[in-house]
């Protein structure tokens, strides 16, 4: 070998050393993003100078770039207000063939122009049965399971209920379900209580706020005595719970004025219980009316299949008024609501019976709402 040859590996040998010593010597690695590895071993790539374009790993041409929207932007969308109406006689026989033009709605007293009349006669329910079962005077538990398997029987095949009993806090027995046979293997099941408690305004919450998130018009019927007794929420509480609830129509059925009658009449209940009793459903009378319903208060127990008769035919046969409100402010508060029919004359309806005598007629729709807030 040429001397002038191993002089320059020489050389190159030199280089290559100070190189490496030189990286040992600041501690540098190659970025892993650059190619290199990140424990100093193998050789170095130089990375790429200019960055990958902003569309690089996705499929199809670069998205053009959007100008920026303003800082601070404000939009209300009043929400349309949708109230079901059942018009029917006092005898529980439902007006039919009623227009949009034979409604009138007023909102905290000023009138709301309708937008749309939709009219359901066979419409299927979906409905919750919440029932109080706890550990109380066994004749208070039959006749709450009576009224329970009654309401169970007059179920069509499209319905959708839930059986929900209640003591200190509610129990889901049975979810969601078209089979009836479900709800009564449900009831079948329920033997002893545990609780002697019974939780009403925590357990109808707790209902409402299951209920927001179901589709369509629902239905709560409550069998119970009416009693609270360790809620954690006040009635106050409840009360506005319930006017906040949308699309949600209550229908209580007060179980227990027969044997009341006889604990009183045999001295085993004093007036200051029988009060206990007069205030609840007092209470449950503002439930159904202020969302739309009625309060059943039975005497005997023949009197159960018209009830929940009643109940379905109130439910299948309803109008349902949509409007949107003249108050814009989305402020939370309680907005009343009252709704007319009239003839097509422009003055009262007039419903008269075969033999041509007027019928007395009632107009059954919830009393108000809550408007929504602009959080929500």
């Amino acid at each position: 070998m040429k001397s002038s040859q191993l002089i320059a590996r020489i050389l190159l040998c030199f280089v290559s050393l100070g190189l490496w010593a030189g990286a040992q010597a600041t501690g540098q690695n190659s970025p892993a993003g650059a190619g290199g590895p990140g424990n100093g071993q193998g050789p170095i790539i130089i990375p790429r100078k200019t960055p990958p374009p902003p569309h690089a790993g996705t499929l199809g041409p670069a998205q053009p770039t959007k100008a920026p929207s303003p800082e601070y932007t404000y939009h209300v969308n009043v929400p349309e207000v949708r109230i079901p109406v059942t018009v029917e006689t006092n005898d529980g026989n439902f007006i039919g063939n009623l227009h949009r033009r034979n409604f009138r709605l007023w909102e905290n007293g000023k009138p709301q122009k309708i937008l749309s009349l939709n009219y359901t006669n066979q419409a299927p329910m979906t409905a919750v049965l919440l029932v109080e079962y706890r550990n109380t005077w066994w004749p208070f538990l039959y006749h709450i399971l009576e009224a329970s398997y009654t309401f169970t029987g007059q179920l069509e095949p499209k319905d959708w209920v839930a059986l929900v009993t209640y003591d200190i806090k509610p129990h889901i027995v049975v979810d969601f379900t078209h089979n009836k046979q479900a709800i009564y293997a449900g009831l079948n099941s329920l033997y002893f209580p545990g609780f002697s408690e019974g939780d009403l305004y925590d357990s109808l919450a707790w209902t409402i706020d299951r209920l927001q998130g179901v589709k369509g018009h629902k239905i709560i019927v409550l069998v119970t005595t009416g009693l609270n007794t360790f809620s954690h929420i006040n009635f106050g509480q409840i009360r506005k719970k319930v006017e906040s609830a949308r699309n949600i129509t209550i229908y209580p059925v007060s179980i227990g004025w027969s044997i009341r009658q006889w604990l009183q009449e045999n001295g085993y209940m004093g007036n200051m219980q029988d009060m206990d009793f007069i205030v609840g459903n007092s209470q449950l009378r503002y439930f159904a009316k202020w969302t739309g319903g009625r309060f059943y208060e039975p005497r005997f127990e023949g009197q159960y299949p018209g009830i929940f008769q009643s109940i379905a035919a109130s439910v299948r046969n309803q109008y349902i008024l949509s409007y949107r409100p003249t108050d814009t402010k989305l402020d939370g508060k309680f907005r009343k609501i009252k709704v007319k029919v009239i003839g097509n004359n422009g003055h009262k309806l007039r419903i008269v019976n075969r033999k041509g005598k007027n019928v007395k007629y009632k107009v059954i729709a919830q009393s108000g709402y809550r408007a929504r807030l602009a959080v929500q």
